[in-house]
């Protein structure tokens, strides 16, 4: 007889903590909090992407107490905002994820089908997460930890997090699901990063367009796998509403924009060599994700592009900035 994993004794013992943890979706709140470090890293070049000097231009710099404070700070206030919109996510597409074939990239985290606890725990678990989010955003803005500024994007990212999937707005099941997706992960919080420990400027908003389309590709892949599901319980994404070839004429038209982005970027001063040489991260992947698009279930190859990217461009920016 074979020992029981971790996890399930886990799921056995505290099913509620698992549940908890498991619907926060942990290896996405890594990524969240990498891009967040790709904007504190681009701020760390100065001009033309922030107004004024750069935040750091050393190692020391950035272990200095008036910087880490400050970046530290916006991680904290990241953090339950982002556990709020995926705990919100979770309680919505529960009758979607109970029809669906779980990927490890799709379907859900499988909190409830796996502790069989009902969808109500999770409804209950989005509004304490939101009261949390709300009591650290007012509190980081409050005592001055965090820029006005970067607080509004908080807020704004909140709401429009669940507006994404909670009725009666529910984005995601209105075709425009993706565009807020890539838009708030894209570029929201690339700026927000920025935003923490500098004043941004246009250029802010521009150098992470690139990485946004990246995001794109990678939604329409995962969105891929549950589509039948999806379409069962009216939720009208695009995987639901366009066909193979047009999602994957989509596909194209994204990883195509993110190239030419990024070259035009680079030839505008926006984007450092450096920089635009690490977009090529993402090539290899998204070749591959256009070729098993829609002819497999699994999205893999399009989730590695955008990591390997997110990855690439944040350790570009530090070195550029910092020279790490």
């Amino acid at each position: 007889m074979s020992t029981p994993s971790v996890r399930s004794r886990l799921v056995d013992r505290l099913p509620r903590l698992w549940a908890l943890w498991a619907a926060s979706r942990p290896s996405q709140v890594a990524l969240v909090v990498l891009v967040y470090l790709l904007g504190v890293g681009m701020s760390t070049a100065g001009p033309p992407l922030v107004a004024g000097t750069a935040t750091a231009a050393t190692p020391a710099d950035v272990t200095a107490p008036a910087f880490a404070s400050r970046v530290l700070a916006g991680a904290v206030a990241l953090l339950p905002v982002t556990v709020t919109i995926h705990y919100a996510n979770e309680y919505a597409d529960a009758d979607t994820d109970a029809l669906t074939d779980r990927t490890p990239f799709s379907g859900g985290s499988g909190a409830l089908a796996r502790t069989g606890l009902p969808r109500s725990f999770l409804r209950r678990a989005t509004v304490a997460a939101l009261s949390a989010s709300v009591v650290v955003i007012v509190v980081v803005a409050g005592t001055g930890w965090v820029p006005p500024t970067a607080a509004g994007l908080l807020v704004v990212t909140l709401f429009a997090g669940l507006a994404y999937s909670l009725p009666p707005v529910a984005l995601v099941r209105r075709s425009v699901g993706e565009l807020v997706n890539a838009t708030l992960g894209g570029i929201v919080l690339p700026i927000y990063g920025v935003t923490v420990v500098a004043t941004p400027t246009v250029a802010t908003a521009l150098a992470p367009l690139p990485f946004a389309a990246v995001v794109g590709c990678n939604l329409l892949a995962t969105h891929w796998p549950d589509r039948r599901a999806d379409e069962r319980v009216g939720k009208r994404t695009l995987a639901v509403r366009w066909s193979p070839g047009r999602i994957r004429r989509a596909y194209v038209a994204l990883a195509g924009l993110a190239a030419l982005a990024a070259a035009a970027l680079w030839v505008g001063g926006v984007l450092p060599t450096t920089v635009a040489a690490a977009h090529l991260a993402a090539s290899p992947f998204l070749i591959w994700g256009r070729a098993t698009l829609t002819r497999q279930r699994s999205p893999l190859p399009s989730v590695l592009a955008m990591v390997m990217l997110a990855v690439a461009v944040t350790v570009a920016w530090w070195s550029v900035g910092v020279g790490l």
